[in-house]
């Protein structure tokens, strides 16, 4: 600020508070000139320190008459006697010691900092030279930097290094690096991307083959047990590539999308046609599909018969079994067998287990 009102010629009215004498009678151009630029002096410097400052500021000099009562109430308000810009240094000179340059930082970031602190001191009348900033950055930059430094050492005297030399070397080295960063980084993605291609490439021929030869159950890549494994001949198509149960020419399997055999429906390429149901006059039919087994058939024996636990419904041929049955449930179920098999009932079976127990097993359909 002073040196802003030397150059407009105006720090005399700040710093000597003169008077300003009145005109003599009948006074020369000369002596009129003068005391009008002494008064248009004394006016300019105190509207130039009104709007250097802040509007909280204003409001408690804006009372004041002469801009050397403006300029000394700033004086002592900012910059304080001896005692306080003392302690103003001693915080400034601590927060200097304290710093240490993280490793996020750049050397240009980090220095910048410590100037700003410097700059602070030097503002209040405390000499810091240039030197004690030197050998801050030597002993508080991270590691990364030691092969400079010893570079440095070994090539010129650091006692009488400038801060710019100092500077601009660590620069070099920091720049050095992280190009090197970014042509590895890059390096790095283009490998990723070109295996990560390659393995997709893979995985897809792969499965292409797979179909081809018919492995896989209802979904293409199936289980990796299935695929490795060596089971029997299947008895529906003779591979050994999966198990019979899984075999897509299973008798009653049938896609989900057209329920055509031979395909799933993820590779079904036939419309979907719609699902007809039919209707009887006399009675409504309908269809299901069971699980059954024909482990009995050679049993003449008709109270025997098989419980499965993974079945979807039981069946029982004897009506002597049944507890209750409800006759007006008729229907058709297919069997594993692709048989359909007329249903005329269904109720609860009570079945008399080895340990002499009643066991009652509800749902049970009463087959013809």
């Amino acid at each position: 600020m002073e040196a802003y009102l030397e150059a407009n010629d105006l720090w005399e009215a700040v710093e000597n508070e003169y008077e300003i004498d009145p005109l003599p009678d009948n006074p020369t151009v000369a002596q009129i000139k003068i005391h009008k630029t002494k008064k248009q002096r004394k006016s300019k410097a105190k509207s130039y320190l009104f709007s250097a400052v802040s509007e909280a500021i204003f409001t408690r000099i804006m009372t004041l008459k002469s801009a050397k009562a403006i300029w000394d109430f700033l004086k002592q308000e900012y910059e304080g006697n001896e005692k306080i810009k003392g302690m103003q240094v001693l915080n400034l000179i601590r927060e200097f010691e304290m710093q240490r340059m993280k490793e996020s930082e750049t050397i240009k970031e980090y220095s910048d900092k410590l100037l700003s602190i410097v700059n602070n001191v030097r503002l209040l009348g405390t000499e810091f030279s240039d030197t004690r900033i030197v050998q801050k950055i030597l002993v508080t930059v991270p590691e990364r930097f030691e092969s400079t430094i010893s570079s440095l050492e070994n090539s010129k005297d650091l006692s009488t290094i400038t801060l710019s030399e100092l500077v601009y070397a660590l620069q070099a080295q920091e720049q050095r690096r992280l190009m090197r960063e970014e042509g590895t980084i890059e390096g790095a993605l283009q490998a990723k991307l070109n295996l990560n291609q390659g393995h997709k490439g893979e995985k897809k021929k792969a499965q292409w083959n797979n179909f081809q030869k018919g492995e896989g159950s209802n979904k293409l890549s199936s289980k990796a047990e299935d695929e490795q494994a060596n089971y029997p001949p299947c008895q529906h198509c003779e591979k050994t590539n999966h198990p019979h149960f899984r075999c897509w020419s299973r008798p009653n399997f049938r896609c989900n999308k057209c329920n055509q055999p031979g395909h799933i429906a993820k590779f079904c390429k036939n419309e979907v046609q719609p699902k007809v149901e039919a209707q009887v006059a006399d009675q409504n039919e309908e269809e299901e599909y069971l699980f059954a087994a024909t482990c009995l058939s050679t049993d003449k024996n008709k109270k025997n018969w098989l419980v499965n636990s993974g079945c979807t419904h039981h069946m029982a041929h004897d009506e002597e079994l049944f507890k209750k049955l409800d006759k007006t449930i008729v229907s058709k179920v297919t069997i594993g067998n692709g048989q359909s098999v007329d249903v005329k009932g269904k109720g609860v079976v009570a079945v008399e287990t080895l340990s002499g127990e009643s066991l009652e097993v509800e749902k049970i359909y009463k087959v013809h």
